[in-house]
């Protein structure tokens, strides 16, 4: 009997790859680590990543010339669209958004902004920033800290005499070696916590009012006093709320802002998922078009590269790299007005998902629905392990649904593993049992009769 054996810790490993320096054959292998196939459109991201890097080498003003290529991915749902850039942002330590396109509308019109989208990214770029500063200066802030916590633990009196004063030194240094040793980890301690007031504010109105709110908030960050609020909280958690606190004072906002800034302009990555909702209906001459045909155009000068007012100063787009995606079932790249199509000269076409390739999503990537049940089952002290005709059937039954009822590609994988398994994740730890191996029979006694009934698997599976 051949068993899927699971071996949890290549999931955690590290590439052991600088992301300034890979080539598109190193991207390529990055990406076949958790995605299955879909090789055309690995290696058009891949050369698109690589590129940037190219561009940032390149002398003189034909730097600034020099486009992205924008991608297109073309393909069904549950195929790997939007795991192969969310994986390429990752690889590359790049700011990353994902956005639907559908979710906007015609500046003037109730709905989101297509500057939104920058906005998010620069805000996603700050927080990055943000959390690699705070990295640099958590020792410092950590040791700061630790003196405010031991003046809380024993208050400086006022001036006395120099023996006291020695006494007072000696008592501080005794507990500042128990507070490392975690001995007072449980003492309640009061602490002062700084509390905002800020009024009531919301403004119901159409897109960018999002914007407009948060900078009126801002403004009145710094007109408002701020207050203090008592607490008692335990030592530890005392040391982390004021380890944070010294950390935000030690940072300077300005150059994480910049920092942000310039990582959006020359490596920020935007995905447009269904970009296909948005194409025009041909022949549509009367009659606002606010979600397709106005989203186009709205969309058209942020991908071409211009200038989008943020909170934090103007942002380029000229060099943030796009890719788009969409299943385009009821229509086609072509239906896209001329000018935005030229913005995205690389297309792909990803393929539809096999039986053999959904038998590989379930085993071979570090992130398988197999090695997630494996290690969430033996959180409970509980081993199950699959044989290979078991993960066959799997396979088996998703293509089976999918071609019956709607294509929805590897995220078919999901749900009939969570029907197939539900009896133990309910019953497990209470059941006693330790160990189970699933084997293509008790796949088929599971799953048989809700695939056998039409009605029954369109609603379950």
């Amino acid at each position: 009997m051949n068993i899927i054996e699971v071996n949890r810790g290549e999931g955690t490993r590290p590439s052991g790859l600088d992301p300034d320096t890979l080539t598109p054959q190193q991207i390529v292998r990055e990406l076949d680590r958790f995605i299955i196939g879909q090789d055309r459109a690995k290696k058009a991201v891949a050369i698109a990543l690589r590129n940037r890097w190219r561009r940032q080498r390149v002398s003189g003003s034909l730097k600034d010339e020099i486009m992205p290529n924008n991608i297109i991915m073309i393909g069904p749902t549950g195929v790997g669209k939007t795991e192969i850039a969310r994986r390429l942002a990752k690889l590359s330590q790049a700011p990353f958004v994902k956005v639907e396109a559908s979710k906007f509308t015609e500046v003037g019109y109730v709905g989101r902004d297509v500057e939104s989208m920058i906005r998010d990214l620069l805000g996603i770029a700050i927080s990055m920033v943000k959390e690699e500063k705070m990295v640099l200066v958590e020792e410092m802030a950590t040791k700061l800290a630790e003196e405010r916590v031991l003046d809380l633990l024993l208050p400086m009196g006022p001036p006395t005499g120099q023996e006291q004063k020695e006494s007072h030194f000696g008592t501080r240094e005794r507990l500042r070696e128990l507070l490392r040793a975690g001995k007072l980890g449980d003492r309640a301690i009061e602490i002062a916590v700084q509390k905002q007031q800020m009024p009531f504010l919301e403004v119901l109105s159409g897109g960018g009012v999002e914007e407009i709110e948060s900078g009126i908030h801002d403004m009145l960050s710094g007109i408002l006093p701020k207050k203090t609020k008592t607490r008692k909280v335990s030592v530890e958690e005392a040391l982390k709320m004021v380890s944070q606190e010294e950390a935000q004072k030690l940072i300077d906002m300005e150059e994480v802002v910049a920092e942000a800034r310039s990582r959006v302009e020359n490596s920020g990555i935007v995905f447009l998922d269904e970009i296909d909702k948005i194409t025009g209906e041909k022949g549509m001459t009367a009659g606002p078009d606010v979600s397709r045909g106005g989203v186009q155009r709205d969309l058209l000068p942020i991908v071409e590269g211009c200038n989008v007012m943020t909170r934090h100063g103007m942002v380029r787009t000229d060099h943030i790299l796009f890719i788009a995606a969409g299943a385009f079932h009821t229509s086609k790249p072509s239906d896209l007005i001329p000018e935005l199509q030229g913005r995205f000269p690389i297309r792909v076409e990803l393929d539809h998902l096999s039986k053999s390739d959904l038998v590989r999503i379930l085993t071979e990537p570090e992130n398988a629905l197999v090695r997630q049940y494996t290690a969430l089952l033996e959180t409970e002290g509980f081993r199950i392990e699959f044989t290979q005709e078991a993960i066959q059937e799997i396979a088996g039954f998703a293509v089976g649904v999918n071609e019956r009822t709607e294509d929805i590609g590897a995220r078919r994988l999901h749900t009939i593993m969570t029907t197939l398994l539900e009896d133990i994740l309910f019953s497990i730890p209470e059941s006693g049992e330790t160990d189970l191996i699933v084997d293509g029979e008790e796949v088929r006694q599971s799953l048989s009769g809700i695939v056998a009934d039409k009605d029954l698997s369109r609603y379950i599976l």
